[in-house]
């Protein structure tokens, strides 16, 4: 961080000076500013004082994992359920890139979280001298895959430069953000200032751009909303503006709950096709708009494009014809209110209701894939939260499997990173220890991050683990086999999973019918322990998920 930052009025206050502490104190206590109660760690021997001072902070659970990645994973898990801003530690170095495909994540599904990280000791900073854990520009590195990265180098600069963490991750399009101080200065004390918790102002709403957006809007026969990550705030605005201009609200993955499925206007992506050739006008709040019938080259040749987000870099990505840079919740409530005097519309809840029945029907073909997803359905708690993986039972998901609130779809979004669900359910437990959360996988992606079954008992995390064994990472293999005739280095040996889950004293149990799944789940649920259910699925050429994500191929 540059002075310039550190003094800028705009950014933050300058602040009072208060007692000596060692800079690892000085992170911990900026983690309490921020209100921080839980860290999802790993410690080495460059933050043995950042740990320390942890130790002896009360309000903070830590939580060790088994692998760096799993602790990027589960402070993703933990942030995506409850808007709140996750926080890890791992080492520098290695540590750190172990811990990057969860940054990434991060990154790539606008979810804030905070790395505490280390480095080396500074005398030895950029010399190339082969010290433990040494990368030839570690910040440098870190920046092409976060929001936002810094090293401190003076240990009076810790609490302004926790408290710019945190305001780059939580602040605009949320994200990564990395806090590395190195070995040395962690120990060194200052005369610390206070953390000064700032969150950055919702940018200015340009009146004469609404105006216009809400006059095509009321002009429109056939309105769209698509929504994504940035909108799950915004639910009450979005379902009013939808009952407005009786318009369907289509979400993929960051959005699946924003308007309940069971709401008439509320559609999954596959339903949301069906609508798609008819569509004058679609507004995406909050999304990224990347499914792929949406940038398919057929689309409707009347479309406007109305584009919602926080981040006007959106706006030269996508190029709408009008771009709202705003927060999609106040802008939403904005268009209600501007469309108040527009004249009432004809209810199409009859007409969706028989669209949305027909692609459930057909959806229905999609066995025992679709069965399996319904009995998890029945099982999971309303409130419950569910957990996507890299797989064909998380593919079917984005479209068959109902979710009713905003921030109970976990996903890894079009990161698509094997092995992200297990790991990442943990910390969606950890931050919602009253809830039931279910996390389905392939066997392939589950033995990425399965040592983490010692992390769920350890901690109590009692997440519902269903691993879909096939023996194969399965769509690479079901890809090869329709390419090439033959498979290569895709099929899997694998333990036996109930035996397996039990040498770490979690429950492990096997269904073989949707029906034996219902009933594992109630008595998982029942049991409330880390639990490993596993479901022989054997692997399908012919019966994809992907003809319903991708249904302009099919033309």
């Amino acid at each position: 961080m540059t002075s310039e930052t550190l003094d800028n009025p705009t950014t933050c206050t300058k602040p009072e000076t208060r007692k000596t502490r060692t800079a690892g104190q000085a992170v911990i206590d900026g983690l309490r500013a921020h209100g921080v109660n839980t860290v999802f760690g790993i410690p080495g021997v460059q933050s043995y004082e950042l740990f320390n001072a942890l130790r002896e902070e009360d309000s903070i659970e830590l939580i060790g994992a088994r692998h760096e990645q799993a602790c990027a994973y589960m402070a993703l898990g933990y942030a995506q359920s409850t808007g709140k801003t996750g926080v890890f530690s791992v080492v520098p170095g290695p540590g750190i890139l172990n811990a990057g495909a969860g940054i990434l994540t991060a990154l790539s599904t606008s979810t804030p979280i905070v790395c505490l990280t280390s480095e080396i000791p500074t005398d030895y900073m950029g010399r190339g001298m082969g010290h433990l854990h040494e990368m030839p520009d570690q910040l440098a590195t870190i920046k092409s895959f976060a929001k936002w990265a810094e090293n401190v180098l003076d240990p009076a600069l810790v609490p302004s430069i926790v408290d710019e963490a945190f305001r780059q991750a939580g602040s605009g399009r949320p994200g990564p953000a990395v806090v590395a101080v190195p070995w040395d200065v962690l120990t060194q004390q200052a005369a610390m200032p206070e953390n000064q918790p700032w969150q950055a102002p919702a940018p200015r709403l340009n009146q004469h751009v609404l105006r216009e957006a809400a006059d095509i809007l009321a002009a429109a026969k056939n309105p769209m909303i698509m929504v994504g990550s940035g909108a799950r705030h915004a639910g009450p605005e979005i379902q009013a503006l939808a009952e407005q201009l009786q318009a369907p609200v289509v979400s993929f993955r960051g959005g699946r709950g924003i308007i309940p499925d069971s709401h008439p206007l509320g559609f999954t992506c596959a339903a949301g096709f069906e609508l798609w050739s008819e569509t004058d006008v679609l507004l995406g709040i909050g999304s990224r708009q990347e499914l792929m019938w949406f940038r398919w080259p057929d689309k409707p040749g009347n479309l406007i494009h109305i584009n919602l987000d926080i981040d006007p870099t959106q706006h030269d990505r996508l190029q709408p014809h009008l771009g709202i840079t705003a927060d999609a919740k106040e802008a939403t409530a904005e268009l209600v209110n501007a469309l108040e005097t527009a004249p009432a519309r004809k209810s199409r809840h009859e007409e969706f209701a028989a669209v949305k029945a027909a692609k459930q029907t057909e959806i229905a073909g999609l066995a025992p894939h679709t069965d399996y997803l319904s009995a998890i359905r029945e099982a999971l708690p309303r409130d419950g939260f569910f957990v996507e993986e890299v797989s064909q039972i998380g593919f079917s998901s984005f479209f068959a499997m109902e979710m009713f609130e905003p921030r109970h779809f976990i996903t890894c979004g079009y990161q698509g990173n094997l092995g992200f669900g297990f790991p990442t359910a943990l910390g969606v437990q950890a931050g919602n220890r009253d809830k039931v959360v279910i996390s389905v996988t392939g066997d392939g992606g589950f033995m990425y991050g399965a040592q983490e079954l010692a992390t769920a008992v350890q901690y109590g995390l009692n997440v519902i683990t269903i691993v879909f064994n096939n023996a194969a990472f399965g769509n690479v293999k079901a890809d090869q086999l329709r390419i090439y005739g033959q498979e290569t280095a895709s099929g899997l040996r694998n333990p036996n999973f109930v035996t397996f889950a039990e040498s770490f004293g979690a429950l492990g149990l096997k269904a073989q019918t949707p029906a034996e799944l219902k009933r594992a789940i109630e008595q998982a649920i029942e049991a409330q322990r880390p639990t490993v259910i596993e479901v022989p699925m054997p692997l399908s050429l012919e019966n994809t998920p992907w003809k319903f994500l991708m249904p302009a191929s099919r033309k």
